[in-house]
């Protein structure tokens, strides 16, 4: 089982999507966690309705600082526009999304983002749990 914390700046958008749409994919393989560098007080509300759309509810989560204890935990981190903010902690798989910020975008864009965080966790997921050959 693979730990992978998704981490960007507020933890209230990509990071949120990401944690919540690699667990789906993961089907329980794996955990995921999200941080913020600089965590916001809320999920973005147009997040919060993209992310419904497609069948999860994240009202009730609160954006959580990036911790240490968390840095330490994953083994592979995700990174998605925290830039040196990012923690660089030797021995971890790092990954660098580019991915558009969603705060204030129209939900059209977030959808957009949310979609493209779906094709790559799952691609991710699938990475971390190879088929056994026979």
């Amino acid at each position: 089982m693979a730990h992978v914390l998704f981490v960007c700046l507020h933890n209230a958008g990509r990071s949120q999507m990401s944690q919540a749409l690699f667990e789906r994919a993961a089907h329980g393989g794996h955990e995921a966690r999200s941080a913020g560098t600089r965590p916001a007080t809320r999920i973005h509300p147009q997040v919060v309705e993209a992310m419904r759309e497609v069948g999860f509810d994240l009202e009730g989560r609160t954006p959580q600082a990036l911790t240490d204890e968390l840095a330490a935990w994953a083994e592979v981190v995700v990174t998605m526009g925290c830039g040196d903010e990012c923690p660089y902690i030797p021995g971890k798989r790092y990954l660098d999304w580019d991915l558009p910020d969603p705060s204030g975008k129209p939900i059209e864009e977030v959808r957009r983002t949310r979609d493209e965080i779906a094709r790559r966790v799952t691609e991710l997921a699938a990475e971390l749990s190879p088929r056994v050959r026979r």
